[in-house]
């Protein structure tokens, strides 16, 4: 588990104070230095140019006076009352944030350990205490640890379906209970992070670990990664549906290197945003199933698709391409099907310098716009096997 530093210093892990005698001694000097500063302008302003000295003090002079002692003092004593009050309340204050973590803390061990129970309905209890707690949590460094451990529970081993022993009640039952749990983590996590960022239970710029784990389906659809990191390395996508359709990438880094797409659909499509920070396929791998990026809007930030496209059906049908550096370098298309046509391409920040086409049927028909790096070869050498584009981009091409 990862150690997250906090982001405010009131999240300290213990109450730091001065000494008093030091804190009233500075109090004393600034209040000094302050005073002297309004009497010096004061006295500026006003054009004084000395003081009329005055041989005898007559009682109303002498009274002033008095005031003024009383004054000095009171005022001296109102500063030491505003430092204890002070001091006081920072007290009480840490008083509550360790009462409140001391809670946390006794509350944090009793859903962890409900995870680890034989039952899915004790896991699932788990589940949405963790939850909880994470909305509850008096720091955000607490509510992080929270986060993690419900991406730690997606991380333990776990047996696809199509890898269950045949005919086997027992497995299948279990698979499918487990699956719920699973499914309800995701579907959780979503939840908050379609909230806006100001939300008290958005957890929105929080870290996200899923390295490895396996999706059999999940719905992270219209959820927003505006920031902090977001971890799907070496992920496999093997089954089921994943949805990312209307999610807004805008300031996370999104990472899907060494990602395995090999059997699920998963859908970036019907206004998905690609708007900042970066997102990263590079070295993922498509292999089977069908990944949708129909509709979706590159609009800004850095999106990496050097992948090994062989055997997928990926569709970026009607997407806008317009602001975003798209960079297909170093993607190698050997197999499948790679569907561009009615996308439209404007800026020239798309770039396929070097990709390879050596199988894969990649269609830009109808695509329009400006054409990406790298898309078109020289002049007098032919279209390689698979690759179609529009004749304003390739007069020759049939």
């Amino acid at each position: 588990m990862r150690t997250h530093l906090p982001r405010r210093q009131a999240e300290r892990r213990g109450l730091r104070l001065w000494p008093v005698g030091t804190v009233l001694s500075l109090t004393f000097t600034a209040a000094v230095l302050t005073a002297a500063a309004v009497f010096y302008t004061g006295w500026d302003v006003l054009g004084t140019r000395g003081l009329k000295p005055e041989h005898r003090i007559d009682s109303k002079t002498l009274f002033d006076l008095v005031k003024l002692s009383f004054g000095v003092v009171a005022g001296a004593g109102a500063l030491v009352a505003l430092v204890v009050a002070y001091r006081r309340q920072r007290v009480d204050e840490d008083g509550a944030l360790r009462e409140a973590t001391r809670l946390h803390t006794e509350r944090f061990t009793t859903a962890v350990s409900q995870l680890g129970n034989d039952s899915a309905a004790v896991r699932l209890g788990g589940v949405h205490a963790l939850a909880g707690l994470a909305d509850d949590a008096p720091t955000r460094a607490l509510r992080q640890t929270c986060i993690d451990v419900l991406c730690a529970y997606l991380r333990l081993p776990y047996i696809a379906k199509a890898d269950l022993p045949p005919d086997d009640a027992d497995a299948l039952h279990a698979y499918l209970a487990l699956r719920e749990v699973r499914h309800t983590v995701i579907r959780l996590i979503r939840d908050h992070l379609r909230l806006p960022p100001d939300h008290p239970h958005s957890w929105q710029g929080h870290d996200l670990d899923f390295t490895n784990v396996i999706f059999d389906g999940g719905d992270f659809s219209d959820a927003r990664f505006s920031a902090g990191s977001v971890d799907f390395t070496g992920a496999e996508f093997s089954d089921g549906k994943v949805y990312f359709t209307g999610a807004e990438f805008s300031g996370a880094t999104v990472s899907f290197v060494y990602a395995k797409f090999s059997g699920a659909m998963v859908a970036f499509g019907g206004d998905t945003k690609f708007s900042d920070g970066i997102v990263n396929f590079l070295h993922a791998e498509l292999s089977d199933g069908i990944v949708d990026f129909a509709d979706s809007e590159f609009t800004g930030g850095l999106i990496i698709f050097s992948a090994k496209f062989s055997g997928s059906r990926v569709y970026f049908t009607s997407a806008r391409f317009s602001g975003s550096r798209v960079m297909f370098g170093h993607a190698y298309f050997t197999d499948g099907t790679v569907n561009f046509t009615t996308a439209e391409f404007s800026g020239r920040t798309v770039s396929f310098t070097p990709a390879e086409f050596s199988g894969a049927t990649v269609d830009f028909s109808d695509a329009r716009g400006d054409t990406p790096h790298g898309l078109v070869p020289p002049p007098g050498q032919p279209l390689p096997t698979g690759l179609t584009l529009p004749p304003a981009w390739y007069p020759s091409s049939p």
